[in-house]
């Protein structure tokens, strides 16, 4: 399992690496007439294995050089490498063939067709350092005529085409100079406040609410005074916030290099299955069916080194509250993960939301330190922790049909439409509700009688129950309370006029919207959207449906949706590699990689909502907005309304 986890990682984190830690040359020496001698030379950053074609492949990928043949050649014997190392891999944790610095690799070839002047080699190779992995496949064209060989990355005539065609030809950039982010729901506070209610939930679970009492009474007790016992609970308190936020760091250390990752990481349609699954998984613990636990070693360890005096003790007891407590807070902790990469900003705020629980966790520690006579107004761990728990395990359920909504949506199953969605949300919240009032009860849990707060609770399950079940028979109640959880309205059973957001017109092919923007002489409202994106959907539901703002986007403008999480093959004859200034190259195979490319090359941005004005000339009209409220974006509209050219300057339009 450790394994898989480092590889996986180790692909997402550095395939957004601009300089690659092995680097390729390549010559051709040519021994007679009509023999050449192929050398591939790799240079290999500090720290980092390349792995010999021998190398166990129980482990990790030995490297391969495929040879096109078709073009009239022979090889002659197989490729020979250089001198290699055998030894402990700590990645794969065991023996393994790899190269160190440098490794030099040689091919002899004959040639049978005397017209042939450069040979195509593909090398498929994985490099790991003492913790990451990478895979990656190279391509190369050595050139026959002499001596000199030209290393190319391999794109032919019509896709070096196709990949220029996604450049704009723009005008007004100094409006994409000023672009910035305009916070909305997912604010700071807004993120900080999310978390802080998680650890405030994961503080009523029986896995952490009886450690207050008895964390505070050691350190109280145990210390030479009392100010000594108040600072060591403090430093307790800190350090247990301190974990959380470390446990976030990664994250955001893969964002900064790539802001694409953590958008095609949320949008992965086997990734959000995986959630789909673990998430049931973890609300069938909380249902009491099997207890979720780490291995035993750890916490036994971490309790170990927690005996070691001084704040290095302090900090392995903070430790092994959080592996200990991880049956009631890793569930928790995983909706919060979850929620940050769907979200539109990434790991910022999974930091943020981390930096909340662990305020949360560790805030009752500190203060019973301070005030130790409040510790008997604590009240007594008992049956209603488990009843905390079970309301826990029916969200863990509903936030799992949000991920399989997900993966519904961007890979165009057709399963989870809104109303199906809809009456499944209804139904949980209508056992929510039973089980409230004591109608049943899951395995192990003692009868109980229903507390006045129970009672309370129970009732305003039952609002909700209601509150969803109209909204799942009437069209008028358009659930606005959970905007952007359920799927979008036209993603519906019942037949739509139109596939766009709100019944408006729009084209989810640029060419095409441009075409018709030319022809009706409007300006364009370029739309970044995904099927995935939360935020997006909030726009559209409680933003676009202003009146005095959808009459706007219906009569003034084109509307352009792009999704850039569209999992839908392109034609293979629109399929093609899309060179980067700096040599790499991304395959375009699919409708989302498309759109994402587009949007990242020509505006700078991966994240959505980003709306675009301008006009069929490529003038930029305002400056790029994202998520925001009515009235701004309302605003922002009518400024570029007020942008546009009353007659055309330019004499051809621009190039796509």
């Amino acid at each position: 399992m450790r394994i898989a986890v480092l590889f996986l990682f180790g692909i997402f984190y550095l395939n957004a690496q601009i300089e690659e830690p092995v680097v390729w040359k390549s010559v051709v020496e040519q021994l007679s007439e009509d023999r050449y001698l192929l050398k591939f030379d790799a240079e290999i950053a500090p720290k980092w294995h390349l792995y010999s074609q021998f190398s166990n492949p129980e482990g990790a990928i030995p490297t391969e050089f495929v040879f096109d043949q078709i073009m009239g050649y022979k090889l002659i014997g197989d490729v020979k490498e250089s001198e290699s190392i055998t030894d402990f891999d700590q990645v794969f944790e065991m023996d393994l063939t790899y190269f160190n610095n440098r490794a030099s690799f040689e091919q002899q070839i004959q040639i049978t067709n005397q017209q042939l002047n450069q040979v195509k080699v593909e090398i498929n190779y994985q490099a790991c350092d003492d913790e990451l992995c990478i895979f990656r496949t190279e391509y190369v064209v050595l050139s026959l005529d002499g001596t000199v060989a030209a290393l190319e990355l391999e794109i032919d005539e019509n896709s070096k085409l196709q990949s220029q065609a996604l450049k704009l030809q723009l005008s007004e950039k100094q409006f994409l100079e000023s672009t910035s982010v305009k916070e909305g729901t997912y604010a700071p506070l807004n993120i900080f406040l999310l978390g802080f209610f998680g650890g405030l939930l994961a503080l009523l679970t029986p896995c952490v609410f009886p450690m207050i009492p008895l964390t505070v009474s050691f350190f109280l007790k145990q210390s030479t005074s009392k100010s000594n016992g108040i600072f060591n609970a403090l430093l307790y308190a800190f350090f247990i916030v301190l974990i959380y936020v470390l446990l976030s760091l990664p994250f955001n250390f893969i964002d900064s290099l790539n802001p694409e990752i953590l958008n095609n990481l949320a949008t992965n349609v086997t990734l959000n299955m995986l959630f789909f699954v673990v998430f049931v998984f973890f609300a069938f613990s909380f249902f009491g069916f099997y207890e979720l636990t780490l291995p035993t070693r750890w916490g036994s360890k971490t309790d170990e080194a927690s005996a070691v005096r001084g704040a290095l003790g302090i900090f392995f007891m903070a430790l092994t509250l959080a592996i200990v407590s991880f049956s009631c807070t890793g569930p928790i902790l995983g909706s919060l993960l979850a929620g940050s990469l769907t979200a539109e900003g990434g790991a910022y705020q999974l930091s943020i939301g981390m930096l909340g629980f662990g305020v949360a966790l560790g805030l009752p520690f500190g203060l019973f330190a301070l005030f130790p006579n409040s510790l008997k107004a604590l009240p007594k761990s008992g049956g209603w922790m488990t009843t905390v728990k079970v309301v826990l395990g029916f969200l863990e359920l509903a936030l799992a049909l949000k991920f399989l909504s997900n993966a519904d949506l961007v890979a165009h199953w057709g399963i989870l439409k809104r109303e199906v969605f809809v009456g499944m949300w209804t139904l949980l919240a209508f056992g929510l509700t039973l089980y409230l009032f004591g109608i049943f009860r899951f395995p192990n849990e003692a009868k109980t009688t229903l507390s006045t707060r129970r009672k309370i609770v129970a009732f305003g399950s039952l609002i909700l129950t209601s509150y969803l079940f109209l909204g799942f028979i009437s069209e008028e109640n358009k659930l606005r309370l959970f905007s952007g959880f359920p799927p979008p309205e036209f993603y519906s059973i019942k037949a739509q006029e139109s596939d766009c957001p709100l019944g408006l017109e729009c084209y989810k092919d640029f060419e095409k919207g441009l075409e018709i923007a030319r022809a009706q002489k409007k300006p364009i409202l370029l739309d970044f959207t995904g099927w995935a994106c939360v935020n997006c959907r909030r726009m559209e539901e409680n933003v676009w449906a202003d009146p005095e703002v959808y009459e706007l986007l219906n009569e003034r403008y084109i509307i352009i949706s792009l999704y850039v999480d569209d999992r839908e093959a392109l034609p293979a004859e629109r399929q093609f590699n899309y060179q980067y200034d700096d040599g790499r190259i991304k395959e375009i195979n699919t409708i989302g990689k498309k759109w994402a490319t587009f949007q990242a090359i020509n505006f700078n941005t991966a994240s959505q909502p980003f709306y675009v004005q301008l006009t069929v000339e490529g003038q930029l009209l305002n400056t790029p907005i994202q998520y925001t409220d009515k009235g701004t974006f309302k605003n922002w509209l009518l400024q570029g309304l007020g942008s546009v050219p009353k007659t055309s300057t330019k004499a051809q339009y621009f190039n796509y």
